[in-house]
């Protein structure tokens, strides 16, 4: 996982509603750039309600809120659709940003290892380097968390 003070790796990703998203464009806005396993799962949904509950104070603060996950836009969609999410939701099916941000990790459940997205995120400054890294993030109460140390 990448750590505070290192660049921010570029890319250009899909977001839900078609359009793209480049992390160099956003130079000059604090950015943060939460990843989570999957949508409509009960963690991740809780974490994207909780973002979007607070989209208001981040978007006074300057700061730009995507999640991140390897579901397809057509998913993205779905699930921005069903919760009336406010938080632009970015799709890395390849999972080539998951790479980059050391997220793609080997997990374990039940017992059980497989490959998956470690729920992470990152607070990009305006000059695009990491200010901050949340590793293993824990839902309840991270959107707060964020938000406090962002607008500090």
């Amino acid at each position: 996982m990448l750590d505070q003070g290192t660049m921010a790796p570029d890319f250009t990703l899909p977001r839900d509603g078609g359009t793209d998203v480049t992390l160099s464009d956003l130079r000059g806005h604090k950015v943060v750039l939460y990843f989570y396993p999957k949508d409509n799962t009960p963690g991740c949904t809780t974490e994207a309600l909780d973002f979007t509950a607070l989209k208001d104070g981040f978007a006074a603060a300057g700061i730009q809120v995507f999640g991140i996950s390897k579901d397809s836009v057509k998913k993205h969609d779905n699930f921005c659709a069903k919760h009336s999410l406010g938080i632009p939701l970015l799709s890395d099916e390849n999972g080539t940003v998951c790479e980059d941000y050391g997220v793609w990790a080997e997990k374990q459940m039940y017992g059980k290892t497989f490959w998956g997205i470690v729920r992470a995120t990152f607070l990009i400054d305006e000059d695009g380097k990491i200010a901050h890294v949340w590793p293993k993030v824990k839902v309840t109460g991270h959107a707060d968390e964020v938000l406090a140390v962002a607008t500090a």
